[in-house]
C-alpha cells in the first residue's frame, strides 16, 4: 500500500481500534503455488506486550498457505466510501474515495493444540459478550466436548509483525469548511451516504482539531 505523509497512520492505540473494530481479517500468502487469499476473524493478543494478532486457519489452509515458512500479509479494511466532488468544489475537481485500511506482514507463528483451543475459546467470548445471553464456548460439559473435538480441524495462528502499514485517509488534506461539507454530505441522504465513514471522518477530524 502505497503510502502518503498526510493520511500515514502510525499511532498504535488507532490501529489497534481499526483491527478491534474490524476483525475480518485478509490472509495473503506468496506459496510456492501461487498467491493464496483467505479470510478469518482476528483479535489482539492481550498477552503479549507488543502488537500482536491471533486467529486459527481451517485444516488444510495452513498448508495452502505454507504458514509459518515465509511472510503472512494480513488486512483490516476499516471504513471506506466514494466522496464526490460535488460535495466539496465547484470548479473543476475529481471525485475521490475516503479510507482506512491496515497491513501486517510476518511470519507467522503456528500454535500447539493447547494454545488453539484457548484463542478459539477468546475468539467466541470477544464476539459473543455483545449478545443479551452470551454462549461460552465451554459454557457447557457437552460445548467444551463438542469444541474440543472440532478444534482438531483448525491450525492456531499468532502473528507478530515485522512490518505494519497502515493509512487512514480521511480528506486530512481538505480545508476545514469542505471537510465539514462532506462530512454533511455522509450523514444525509445521498446514495453514498454513510455513517461508518462519518464516524471515521468526525475521529480524525475532531482529534486534527484538538491538537490545534
Amino acid at each position: 500500500m502505497r503510502q502518503n505523509p498526510s493520511f500515514t497512520l502510525t499511532e498504535r492505540a488507532e490501529i489497534e481500534r481499526i483491527i478491534r473494530e474490524n476483525p475480518w481479517g485478509t490472509f495473503v500468502s506468496n506459496a510456492s503455488t501461487g498467491l493464496v487469499a483467505s479470510h478469518y476473524p482476528v483479535i489482539l493478543d492481550d498477552t503479549r506486550e507488543e502488537l500482536s494478532i491471533v486467529s486459527h486457519v481451517g485444516r488444510p489452509d495452513e498448508q495452502l498457505h505454507e504458514l509459518g515458512e515465509h511472510e503472512l500479509l494480513v488486512i483490516f479494511q476499516g471504513p471506506h466510501g466514494y466522496i464526490s466532488s460535488s460535495w466539496y468544489d465547484a470548479d473543476p475537481a475529481v471525485p475521490t474515495w475516503n479510507f482506512v485500511a491496515v497491513h501486517l506482514s510476518g511470519v507467522p507463528e503456528l500454535l500447539s493444540l493447547e494454545e488453539n483451543l484457548q484463542v478459539l475459546e477468546k475468539l467466541v467470548d470477544h464476539f459473543e459478550r455483545a449478545l443479551p445471553e452470551p454462549r461460552q464456548m465451554r459454557g457447557t460439559l457437552e460445548d467444551e466436548r463438542y469444541a474440543e473435538r472440532i478444534s482438531s480441524g483448525t491450525v492456531g495462528v499468532r502473528l507478530t509483525p515485522t512490518r505494519i502499514v497502515a493509512k487512514q485517509k480521511m480528506s486530512q488534506n481538505r480545508p476545514d469548511h469542505i471537510v465539514d461539507s462532506i462530512m454533511t454530505e455522509l450523514g444525509g441522504s445521498s446514495p453514498y451516504a454513510s455513517p461508518t465513514l462519518l464516524r471515521e471522518m468526525r475521529l480524525v477530524h475532531d482529534r486534527r482539531r484538538a491538537a490545534r
